[in-house]
């Protein structure tokens, strides 16, 4: 499955909460919702922990971990439909 790119550059938003963490986040297909979400959890300047709303309800709908960094999944999670991160 191809995920549609964007051409926009990803924003960088902080979140919510005790720790500070940054967060990329994209609208993969143009309709003016975020729709990708990508964090840095370990604090190394590398994304480990991938979130997309593939069908625009406001949830996400497939995560996924890169927990080596080697830039392949080593888990994913589909149809989890929890709620993405605050982008405030």
């Amino acid at each position: 499955m191809s995920e549609p790119q964007s051409t926009e550059t990803p924003e960088v938003v902080e979140t919510r909460g005790d720790e500070r963490v940054d967060l990329l986040t994209s609208d993969a297909n143009g309709d003016g919702k975020i729709d990708v979400w990508v964090s840095d959890t370990d604090g190394d300047g590398k994304p480990d922990l991938y979130q997309f709303d593939t069908d625009g309800d406001g949830k996400v709908d497939v995560t996924m971990v890169d927990l080596d960094e080697d830039g392949n999944p080593d888990h994913i999670v589909d149809g989890d439909g929890g709620l993405p991160p605050v982008t405030v």
